[in-house]
């Protein structure tokens, strides 16, 4: 009955609200929440109660989108390309003299999504309007005495994540799973590495265009070698059986 009254009052239609990762009401909801933000009026039938429907049903849609069946295989074609592209860039920082000190990402909504269910810390809610996530990395220094004078210093980097969707509280501290609040660099590539795939391409089923082009280009060589072939055959057959014809008893 809900969806049937969405169809009236939004004007999609109803099969299409049906399927979840058809995202209409997805985006019919994401239209509201960032008008009702931004202090724009609303219609008539975008009440409170008929809002948070939408965003009980957009939340579903997330879910199945990027998690509920097979969840880390579908994060090593989805989120888990973001994981690995911020990993390579915490690994360069701590192995770099450069001293840059941040990176930021532009996101939407279902980026943010995506990457903490890869992770496998999402909170099962919308990522908010501004929502950010933070990964910051720490460096631990220590010094061990070596014989007499000599000092080795070793250097310990962790990484801690942080989760802002609510502007009047302090991020929230996320912890990855099997691991510490501040979990160590090594430790939380190990426990990511199931989520990053070597060849995203190949994983995906994605065909390699520039495979199907040489493949072409041999198929068209060996054509032209045949077509050649049977050419100079019928040149050299043909021939001969004129000059025959040419020759005249004596």
């Amino acid at each position: 009955d809900f969806l049937q009254t969405m169809a009236v009052n939004t004007g999609l239609e109803l099969n299409h609200l049906k399927i979840l990762d058809n995202f209409q009401l997805w985006n019919t909801y994401d239209t509201l929440h960032c008008e009702d933000i931004h202090n724009y009026t609303l219609p008539v039938w975008a009440t409170k109660d008929v809002i948070g429907k939408m965003e009980k049903l957009a939340e579903l849609s997330l879910l199945s989108l990027f998690g509920l069946y097979k969840r880390e295989e579908k994060a090593r074609l989805q989120g888990g390309v973001l994981v690995n592209v911020i990993l390579n860039s915490i690994k360069q920082a701590a192995n770099s003299s450069k001293q840059r000190k941040m990176e930021v990402y532009s996101a939407h909504d279902t980026t943010i999504g995506a990457l903490q269910m890869a992770l496998n810390i999402f909170n099962g809610k919308l990522p908010p309007y501004a929502a950010c996530q933070f990964f910051e990395l720490y460096q631990e220094s220590k010094l061990f005495f070596k014989k007499i004078f000599s000092m080795l210093l070793i250097r310990r980097y962790s990484i801690e994540m942080h989760y802002r969707n609510d502007s009047s509280k302090d991020p929230y501290l996320l912890t990855l799973p099997g691991c510490t609040s501040s979990c160590p660099l090594e430790k939380f590539a190990e426990l990511v590495s199931p989520m990053i795939t070597e060849n995203w391409s190949k994983e995906c089923g994605k065909k390699d265009k520039m495979r199907d082009i040489f493949i072409g280009f041999d198929v068209a060589v060996g054509l032209l070698f045949i077509f050649d072939l049977v050419l100079l055959y019928l040149l050299y057959h043909y021939g001969r059986c004129r000059r025959r014809n040419n020759y005249q008893d004596i």
